[in-house]
């Protein structure tokens, strides 16, 4: 739906309101910037063009400022940033969004939240505007879409590299962005990006991280999984537990997923784990090496873990002891 607000606008199809809400800040932001900078001439903007914040205003400011006429220009642009501020009070909107003015755009960032389509205020929206919903990408979506990014850059990743920016970042769009603008700051158009270039440029180490520590999980490879864990304990803040633990639990769950399907084509398992088909053959070693009654009590390990990190029943433990002992229990 991004590409057809922004071919709209190019076209001159500018609607009065656009409700950009969601989970993921990233396309809001997006949207919202591609407005500030086009939809007014440069010179138009300094009587026409307001950016306002959600803690700062009320809705009625809001609706006053919408309602004035633009000076010498066709349009004037109001842009409320951090919107989600005004939630309790955000459907008093609606009778403005029920009568518009037309030579006003305004534009509503309301993030980590939405508005119920239930409600009178989307209703109206959806018919004399643009109610648009940022939603988070999984995981898989996310390497995908980190590929598009550098596509459209004119580079290439390896799927290995657009698997750490995720284990390492989450799936966040906004910071994987800005990292991977640094990326093709520093490397030379048509580079095809690896593992060597996201630990020499962003700081991940391409031997001792979550992707390399499922991988040898998967593989029961003992030596090199203590050495990651090892390696995690001695630098916490570069790999907090919570993450490992969630990103270990999600291995083990779409393996026991993968036990109860009955079409195990790689296309099939790779849409039913939503997951890349790049990962599905290591997800068939796991399943060779962990039956699923394996699996069911390493699930049931994972969440004593993660308790143990909060401090339920293990005072005193380190992140290292409790990574430890979880190994041990997995591959035994």
């Amino acid at each position: 739906m991004i590409n057809t607000i922004v071919a709209d606008i190019k076209q001159g199809n500018i609607k009065p309101i656009y409700f950009l809400m969601g989970e993921e800040p990233y396309y809001i932001d997006k949207i919202s910037e591609f407005i500030e900078k086009n939809i007014l001439s440069e010179e138009e903007r300094g009587f026409n063009q307001m950016i306002l914040y959600g803690r700062d205003i009320s809705i009625n400011d809001i609706i006053s400022k919408a309602k004035r006429f633009p000076m010498m220009a066709e349009r004037q642009v109001i842009i409320i940033k951090e919107a989600q501020d005004l939630s309790r009070t955000i459907e008093n909107l609606v009778s403005y969004v029920e009568n518009v003015q037309p030579t006003t755009v305004l534009v509503i960032c309301y993030k980590y939240k939405k508005l119920d389509a239930r409600r009178k205020l989307s209703k109206a929206i959806k018919k004399n505007g643009v109610l648009f919903e940022s939603k988070k990408l999984y995981e898989n979506q996310v390497v995908d879409w980190i590929k598009k990014v550098l596509i459209g850059k004119k580079y290439k990743i390896e799927p290995k590299a657009a698997v750490m920016l995720v284990d390492f970042l989450g799936n966040g769009l906004s910071k994987i962005a800005n990292e991977l603008d640094k990326l093709t700051i520093i490397l030379p158009k048509e580079h095809l990006i690896t593992p060597k270039d996201i630990e020499e440029n962003i700081g991940i180490s391409k031997d001792f991280n979550n992707f390399e520590l499922r991988k040898a999980i998967s593989n029961r490879q003992l030596v090199k999984a203590n050495q990651i864990i090892t390696y995690f304990g001695e630098n916490p803040k570069a790999n907090p537990i919570v993450l490992t633990i969630t990103l270990l639990n999600i291995l083990f769950t779409n393996l026991l997923l993968l036990h109860g399907l009955k079409d195990k084509s790689q296309n099939n398992v790779a849409r039913k784990l939503g997951v890349s088909p790049y990962f599905v053959k290591e997800y068939f070693d796991a399943a060779r090496n962990y039956p699923m009654r394996k699996v069911s009590q390493i699930i049931s390990l994972l969440h004593q873990a993660d308790m143990k990190s909060k401090g339920v029943g293990a005072s005193g433990f380190s992140q290292k002891d409790i990574l430890k002992e979880l190994l041990f229990k997995i591959m035994h």
